[in-house]
């Protein structure tokens, strides 16, 4: 039978919501959390705090799929309902900005999700015991 691991230690009272939204290591709050556009680095450079198994899932994208989803569907509507304009301009506008806005938020929402699954010192559900069913 193993035991579980002993719990971290607590963070230093780093809001995750803030390390997240500037994109920082979530136990300290200084050090980048990511090596390249999505590729969260294996070992922060300042505390020192293990973040290789660190891992967001499909969070951030449900997350942007449903704001910027809603944002661009009430653009398109007020732009077509206010202004009429021709179909090629409305798509020449909305699906590029739509493809910027979804771009520009997945680092940060990656981030924030990572931040609060340290904060809340989340991992996934396993069983370890070869001998349950």
């Amino acid at each position: 039978m193993t035991h579980p691991a002993p719990p971290r230690v607590p963070m230093s009272g780093v809001n995750p919501f803030l390390a997240g939204l500037l994109c920082r290591c979530p136990n300290c709050g200084e050090a980048p959390l990511f090596c390249g556009y999505l590729r969260v680095c294996p070992k922060c450079e300042a505390c020192g705090e293990d973040l290789s198994n660190a891992d967001s899932g499909d969070g951030p994208v449900v997350f942007i799929l449903l704001i910027v989803g809603a944002i661009g569907c009430f653009g398109l509507l007020f732009t077509e309902v206010a202004f009429h304009p021709p179909v090629w301009l409305e798509i020449l506008i909305w699906l590029p900005l739509m493809g910027i806005m979804t771009l520009a938020a997945l680092r940060p929402f990656k981030a924030i999700m990572i931040a609060l699954q340290f904060h809340n010192r989340a991992s996934e559900a396993r069983n370890d015991d070869p001998t349950d069913p």
